[in-house]
């Protein structure tokens, strides 16, 4: 969505800050007299549902209790003054009650109902009638416009009769204050002149730089100066809205205008604690048409859409209606809901919404699950419920993948799905659509809830009529084509197949029958570069020979479009480089067919443009905060004659910039957000025509003869299917994207398809809001086209709804009646357009044009052509599931795969909910079970234990000597560890071992010492420098005492503590020190928790599990030093040279090896 109206109050508030402070429209734009500004002195006031109650008097500004006050509501309701709905020159203690007593209650304004719940409240101006104007200024593709009338107020009258206009045409220098004077101000006295025209002036400079897309004031007061002060300019109603994909870029400023403390309104009294917004202030806020307030499962979408890269949409429109959809695809979205509405049923139509551009798994599912929690509420209707979940020909997502999501909302709701007699109805197209919808129809029948599963080979609304019970072969609005589906027309038609992923037989290092190997080298296609020998017509920016570049990193998009070269048969890969500012120089690697060719990567136009003078199109994935910039760059090159812009959310004052730059430098722009566009046998834009599967069913690797534009990229994949079908297929087809001002329009292309004479046919999709369509019929009308048009206007049930929709595209409202898809579908059809009764028809007036035209031998079928197999991409084919291939690594502990990170099985949050701590993630990761607790708070305990040992020990000693020599946190902790081993810390291991061996073999405590002493061997986990019996070791203590009171047995330790009587009778310091004493207690753990086996608690001592824990808490301590010795900052470190020994032998003497004792 782009254009949004915002509330009054928010409006007032971005003038009362902006006006003084935006930067000027234009150098010579700058103020000449001084007025006095209007002040933010507005107040807003809430109805809360909960306690029904409205704002309360210590969160007004003090102003509003001082005041004669104007109240009325702010929910975008027009004529509030002719609705009763005003109140004039009122105290707070009268407006109070009046605003009390509306809040929270319906009220109709003319045919629309709502609920009152906002309020604007402002001081009450006195003045003249004669001091009221009117202004507004509203944006187009042209230009923007200033309307100004100097009769304002409530009886206005008739505006655009009445209204002088200042055109501002785009990228045009602003007016001088004589030519804005002398064509708006004409009936204003002269001595207001300078104060308006000043005000105009600051007035849009706001209106620009703050992406304003519509303003209105009426009136607008201008009071003359008193007592030698300066003239008061006054605004008393406002209506706006604002371009909300530009929130990137004025965001803050937004915010910063509704930050109260700005303007010193703080109320009587303060509260804090409020939540921290991303700028100063708090955000701006979007909100619902009157008569339509969001409801939870609404908000929750909405707010979940603004979370997410793809589009969520969700209108409920009547939630006891028994006809429910979920569609894919913003121009799907709106076929579906014509096609109920042209049926009869829009009074049963439950919804409306969208979800596209790949959304995960995860936010398909609770998208589908709050669609099916709403249709399963309440009592079961007796008529039953009907699910369609339908969608067009996707382009890149994954059909299979998207419907996992909404397979798993269903089985979350297996019994209120029966219980409601709710029946599916599922279509869909695209990769991997044939996996998706047998999944579908399995899951039908394992629910028990009956699901109806159709592909592309059914037209995209088929489903409406089957899932409504209507006999199509009776339905007016019938495509005529049948449930069985649409069949080619064409002769000889191939079947459609891509090529599964097939061994090699040419694989690099097989022997040749000469005896030669394959090389590398032999498998690298080469490509030269050279200047296209003719230049092409205008009418004709793409064919075989097109060559582009690819802005952005795009692999997945470019190796499409080399596949779809090769399968047309072209000489040259279409995509010449890539440029990526971001990534340096390199090469990127792609198929060929079978082989591979590489790929330049430049950082910027100039290097690229230098070294392929051959390339004339780019092809602009940009992001929607940088296609502005990118683009602008592009248009400094005369070689680029054409651009698609890929990106959604372009700001539309940067898209218009965009397209008028490139129309007065004869460049073609494709989109903003759009697929892009194809010309089958010769170029595909990015991802246009889906996967190669469906690039091969739907013939567009060769030309047919039908050219067509429209605006839905989904709907393009629907019309290329539709066309291999019913004619010999598409010749061009551009989809311009569905925002308000496409860099190029329906007439444009047509135009280009008018003078192709490859092109036989022409087909216009069009669609609800804007008026582009009228002019292809000026066109029509004109003579100037003259080949036969079939065209549909999609958003016919727009007059069904009682309350304003946005539908999927952001262009896709009608401001007007003349902006309506009836009005569009009765012009075409008036101008002589084959214009069908409903979409669904559109296939047989498709096929009957197409006929005629073969009849009258304008279109002469040939046969087909047999395309080229395209091997199948290894990844897609393992995402298919036609191959496998044994996994490199194995992995048991965690997943992170799906919606929720696992460790051990367990979900992460569950992790928390049970609060099983560090020593349970350990558990978990470790051995991959849940310990008890006692054995999970052991873990932690040895952890904190063996954390440090002070900073003389060789591991904190080496961590310290790092850290001072300048290394980062992860080389000094590595140079720690790095010593850990049989003589620092690595004991742990080898003293379980020795005990375990010991007692497991039944030997007597003495036995195993004086075996030890014969063998020369020390028994780690016994003796202490500095501990002794008469000084024992406190962290020793420590953990015997928890072992003896919390183990369940203790045998080893017990064993152990025996050893060490025996030693300390020998000498004092031989005691069982702390890693012996953790090493059999561990073991103690691991042999009688129960949790393990005896054959797994031996190879867990094995493998290290003990070291691991000494490893694990020691981090802590060195981490702790290589902070300290920072925070300290310690200077490199120098051992003392007196401490060192050094004794250099002669060279002479012969080299006698010794060792230190």
């Amino acid at each position: 969505m782009s254009s949004k109206a915002i509330r009054e109050y928010d409006a007032k508030l971005l003038l009362a800050y902006w006006l003084e402070r935006a930067p000027p429209i234009a150098p010579h734009a700058q103020v000449k007299t001084k007025f006095v500004y209007p002040t933010a002195k507005v107040a807003q006031i809430a109805w809360d549902p909960a306690t029904d109650s409205i704002t309360p008097d210590t969160q007004l500004p003090s102003w509003v209790f001082t005041s004669k006050l104007v109240a009325k509501p702010d929910q975008l309701i027009k004529r509030r003054g002719k609705a009763g709905l005003l109140a004039l020159n009122k105290t707070w203690d009268e407006a109070k009650p009046w605003i009390a007593q509306r809040a929270g209650k319906p009220q109709k304004v003319e045919s629309i109902t709502g609920t009152l719940n906002n309020f604007i409240v402002e001081p009450f101006l006195p003045h003249p009638s004669h001091t009221e104007y009117y202004v507004c200024i509203t944006s187009g593709r042209e230009g923007d416009s200033i309307l100004f009338t100097h009769e304002g107020g409530v009886d206005i009258g008739d505006v655009d009769a009445k209204a002088l206009v200042l055109n501002l045409p785009v990228i045009q220098p602003f007016p001088t204050r004589d030519v804005i004077a002398s064509t708006l101000l004409t009936h204003v006295p002269a001595e207001k002149k300078d104060t308006l025209v000043d005000f105009l002036i600051r007035l849009y400079s706001v209106y620009v730089d703050l992406h304003f897309a519509y303003l209105e004031i009426n009136p607008l007061v201008v009071l003359d100066a008193k007592d030698g002060g300066e003239p008061e300019v006054a605004y008393l109603d406002m209506a706006a809205k604002l371009d909300q994909t530009a929130e990137s870029i004025c965001g803050p400023k937004w915010a910063i205008a509704r930050d109260l403390s700005v303007y010193n309104q703080t109320a009587t009294t303060s509260t804090t604690g409020g939540k921290v917004s991303a700028d100063r202030g708090p955000p701006m806020v979007w909100p619902a048409p009157f008569g339509r307030d969001l409801t939870k499962e609404e908000a929750y979408i909405q707010k979940l859409d603004g979370s997410t890269g793809a589009s969520l949409k969700l209108t409920v429109l009547n939630a006891e209606g028994r006809i429910w959809t979920m569609v894919a695809g913003g121009g799907a979205s709106v076929v579906y809901s014509d096609a109920i509405a042209a049926h009869g049923f829009a009074h049963e139509l439950a919804n409306y919404g969208e979800y596209s551009g790949a959304p995960t798994e995860g936010q398909t599912y609770e998208y589908a699950k709050t669609i099916i929690d709403l249709i399963t509420r309440g009592t079961p209707h007796p008529e039953g419920k009907i699910l369609i979940i339908g969608g067009g020909i996707a382009n890149f997502t994954n059909v299979a993948a998207t419907f996992k999501g909404i397979i798993r909302a269903l089985k979350e709701y297996k019994s209120q799905l029966i219980a409601h007699s709710v029946k599916i109805f599922v279509r869909r197209g695209g990769p991997n659509y044939q996996e998706g919808l047998k999944a579908m129809r399995l899951l039908g029948e394992s629910l028990g809830v009956p699901i109806r599963v159709f592909g592309p080979d059914t037209h995209v609304t088929e489903i409406v009529p089957l899932a409504l019970g209507i006999d199509i072969n009776k339905s007016k609005t019938s495509s005529n084509v049948g449930v069985d589906g649409l069949h080619s027309v064409q002769p000889d038609t191939p079947p459609a197949r891509v090529a599964p992923v097939a061994d090699s037989t040419d694989a690099v290092g097989s022997i040749h029958p000469d005896g030669e190997r394959t090389q590398i080298a032999d498998h690298i296609v080469h490509f030269e570069t050279k200047s296209t020998s003719t230049a092409r017509p205008s009418y004709r920016p793409f064919d075989a020979n097109t060559r582009s570049f690819v802005y952005g990193l795009q692999p997945r998009a470019i190796q499409g479009m080399l596949d779809f070269d090769y399968s047309c048969g072209r000489q040259t890969p279409s995509v010449a480089a890539m440029i990526y500012p971001f990534g340096g120089h390199h090469i990127q690697k792609f198929y060929w067919g079978t082989k591979e060719t590489l790929l330049p990567v430049y950082t910027g136009f100039t290097e690229a443009i230098a070294k392929h003078p051959d390339v004339d199109v780019v092809v602009n994935f940009a992001s929607s905060r940088s296609v502005y910039s990118s683009t602008l760059e592009c248009l400094e090159f005369e070689q680029i004659k054409a651009i698609a812009l890929i990106a959604e959310g372009v700001p539309e004052r940067h898209a218009r910039e965009i397209l008028w730059k490139a129309k007065g430098r004869g460049v073609l722009i494709v989109g903003p957000a759009t697929v892009g566009g194809i010309k089958p046998g010769c170029f595909r834009i990015g991802n246009s025509g889906g996967m190669m599967d469906n690039i091969i069913a739907s013939k567009l690797y060769r030309a047919g003869s039908v050219g067509y534009v429209s605006k839905s990229g989904g709907m393009s994949n629907e019309l290329n299917n539709i066309l291999s079908l019913v004619t010999n297929g598409t010749y061009e087809g551009i989809a311009i994207g569905g925002d308000r001002y496409p860099g190029s329009t329906f007439i444009d292309h047509l135009l280009r398809y008018e003078q192709d004479p490859d092109c036989k046919m022409l087909v216009l999709l069009g669609e609800v809001g804007g008026i582009e369509e009228y002019r292809v019929i000026d066109a029509v009308k004109a003579g100037i086209i003259k080949k036969p048009i079939v065209a549909w206007a999609i958003g016919t049930c727009a007059k069904m709804f009682t309350t304003e929709v946005q539908f999927g595209h952001a262009g896709s409202m009608a401001n007007s009646e003349l902006e309506t898809a009836d009005a569009k579908n009765r012009a075409m059809r008036a101008a002589g357009f084959v214009v069908p009764e409903t979409f669904e028809q559109l296939p047989t007036v498709l096929k009957e044009t197409y006929e005629g035209l073969v009849r009258s031998g304008t279109i002469k079928p040939s046969g087909e052509v047999e395309p080229p197999v395209i091997p199948m991409d290894y990844k897609w084919a393992q995402e298919l599931g036609l191959i496998r291939k044994p996994a490199a690594f194995i992995s048991t502990i965690s997943d992170e795969r799906g919606q929720e990170l696992l460790y051990a099985g367990m979900r992460i949050s569950d992790v928390f909910k049970e609060d099983i701590g560090l020593g349970g993630v350990v558990s978990l990761l470790w051995f991959k079970r849940r310990l008890p607790p006692w054995a999970t708070k052991f873990i932690e305990m040895v952890l904190m234990l063996t954390a440090d040992h002070g900073p003389a020990v060789s591991g904190a000693m080496n961590t310290i000597v790092a850290s001072r020599a300048g290394k980062d946190l992860i080389s000094s902790l590595a140079s720690g560890l790095l010593t850990i081993g049989s003589r620092f810390g690595g004991a742990l291991d080898e003293a379980a071992s020795m005990f375990s061996n010991a007692r497991d073999t039944g030997l007597t405590p003495r036995e195993f010492v004086d075996n030890s002493r014969k063998a020369n061997k020390l028994i780690s986990g016994i003796g202490h420098k500095i501990k002794s019996v008469n000084n024992p070791d406190l962290r020793v203590e420590l953990v015997k005492e928890y072992v003896h009171k919390n183990f369940p047995s203790h045998t080893l330790l017990d064993y152990a503590l025996a050893v060490e009587k025996v030693t300390t009778a020998k000498k004092d310091t031989l005691i069982l020190n702390v890693d012996g004493c953790i090493a059999v207690s561990f073991v103690d753990l691991l042999r009688d928790s129960g949790a393990f086996t005896p054959e797994e608690a031996d190879e867990y001592i094995k493998i290290g599990t003990l070291n691991g824990l000494f490893v694990l808490g020691r981090s802590i301590g060195f981490i702790g030093h290589h902070l300290d010795q920072k925070r300290l900052r310690a200077p490199l470190y120098r051992h003392p040279a007196d401490d060192i020994f050094i004794n250099m032998a002669e060279v002479s003497q012969p080299r006698v090896l010794g060792r230190m004792q």
